[in-house]
């Protein structure tokens, strides 16, 4: 292929008019992530960690020289035309919510006063069965759980029109759910919707969210593991309403360096025979975890990442036989400064042991906040795009998540590396560019 020739673009329909973002639960991931764009827009901070913001793509051979910012390369929406707007069982304002999370500093937050206070939460789905350990005064209320759709797909047609936005995102950045299985209720279409009118126990509130975006059309993203767009109901209902998925679970502190080291191992056949995992977290994530349920729900994400990247049974003598443990506890004077500490016991030649001691201090809301950028971004995009808006989950976006959505009989990728190279290729083929494969012999011939 000729140097700057391009192959069969798809369609792309242009970033036209404001993209609204609504958020479920304006706790410390959505306001940091809120009050992040609104500081960047200002010239007052910088979006390290996006992508969609700071991240280049290579086009063609390395000879071509060409590497364009993303956001250059597809029509991603700008900052500038976001508008924003979200549901908490609180009714503190986006700015309140923000002070009390404590994630930035007093002084940035303000600077954005003017903006975030005008941010106040629409009342929320709740329901205790599922977020035992909080409870607040800004709930609906309504004679059964479809009359809470209802109520929910209200507040999107009423945002779109009050802020004139000409498309819609919805991301979930609240609580994690108890865990659940699917039950009957989620076997179908008719069967949830007669179980909203019955008011089943068995729909959660984020699936009511879910359930109320996809009809309004609206793409929806699942930033934690609970039982959402994972249904094949749901997934059919994305198709049908061009409103792509993607989810679940932001990958941030402890999976991400998992996705990191857990590759090199592999690429390496070094062998793994124990892999503790231990976290302090003092926000209010920490404290709705302090449940068994909603920690097994954690749990569940968090254990099934290395054996999905390692393949014990391609790999048995390697990999077969790990020990894998994973504690959350929660412990206030850290708030959101999570600290992840990790013990790994690996083993290499003639079967010596080492040892590796990871201590991650990190910050979650700010990890987390780039991603929910980056997601919604290219959720937006993806619902403009032909070849992606109707085909419900966006795998290509498993960067972004610690339990990523796949297509039913394939086992997701984990792989932080190859999920790199899936996200920028799709990218490339959209755009119709050459895909990157790395080989590399035309160099030599």
């Amino acid at each position: 292929m000729a140097k700057g020739q391009k192959l069969n673009p798809t369609q792309i329909a242009p970033a036209k008019g404001k993209l609204g973002i609504l958020v479920v639960g304006l706790g410390a991931v959505a306001t940091t992530f809120i009050a992040g764009v609104e500081a960047v827009r200002k010239g007052i901070g910088e979006p390290i960690g996006s992508l969609t913001q700071i991240g280049t793509i290579r086009l063609g051979k390395r000879t071509d020289k060409r590497t364009p910012f993303i956001k250059d390369f597809v029509p991603l929406a700008e900052l500038k035309d976001i508008v924003f707007g979200g549901w908490d069982i609180f009714t503190d304002s986006a700015y309140e919510s923000a002070m009390n999370a404590a994630v930035l500093e007093k002084d940035l937050l303000r600077k954005l006063k003017p903006f975030l206070d005008k941010i106040k939460p629409m009342p929320a789905v709740f329901d205790h069965k599922y977020v035992k350990l909080i409870s607040g005064p800004n709930v609906k209320k309504g004679k059964n759980k479809a009359d809470l759709v209802e109520q929910v797909r209200k507040d999107i047609r009423d945002f779109k029109k009050k802020n004139n936005c000409s498309r819609l995102v919805m991301i979930w950045c609240g609580s994690t759910e108890s865990f659940q299985k699917p039950g009957k209720v989620h076997a179908s279409l008719e069967a949830f919707e007669k179980g909203l009118k019955d008011s089943d126990p068995n729909i959660a509130p984020s699936q009511i969210y879910a359930y109320a975006a996809l009809q309004e059309c609206v793409p929806y993203a699942n930033g934690a593991p609970n039982l959402t767009v994972d249904l094949p109901f749901m997934q059919e209902l994305s198709k049908k309403n061009n409103a792509p998925i993607a989810g679940k679970d932001f990958k941030t502190g402890q999976t991400l360096m998992k996705t990191i080291l857990a590759p090199g191992f592999k690429a390496r056949m070094l062998g793994l025979s124990g892999w503790f995992s231990t976290n302090i977290l003092g926000n209010r994530d920490g404290e709705v975890l302090e449940d068994p349920g909603s920690f097994k729900t954690k749990e569940e994400s968090k254990l099934s990442v290395l054996d999905e990247i390692l393949q014990p049974k391609l790999y048995p003598n390697l990999y077969g036989d790990i020990f894998h443990k994973v504690r959350i506890n929660y412990y206030p004077p850290r708030g959101d400064n999570k600290e992840g500490w990790d013990n790994i016991d690996i083993f290499g030649w003639l079967g010596y042991p080492m040892q590796i001691k990871v201590d991650f201090l990190c910050r979650d809301s700010i990890l987390a906040a780039p991603l929910a950028l980056d997601i919604v971004l290219f959720l937006d995009l993806a619902a403009r795009t032909e070849e992606l808006k109707n085909i419900g989950i966006q795998e290509w976006m498993s960067f972004y998540f610690k339990s990523p959505m796949v297509a039913k009989g394939l086992y997701p990728e984990h792989d932080l590396f190859i999920q790199s190279m899936k996200l920028k290729n799709t990218l490339r083929h959209i755009a119709g560019e050459e895909l990157i494969t790395h080989l590399g012999l035309e160099y030599y011939d």
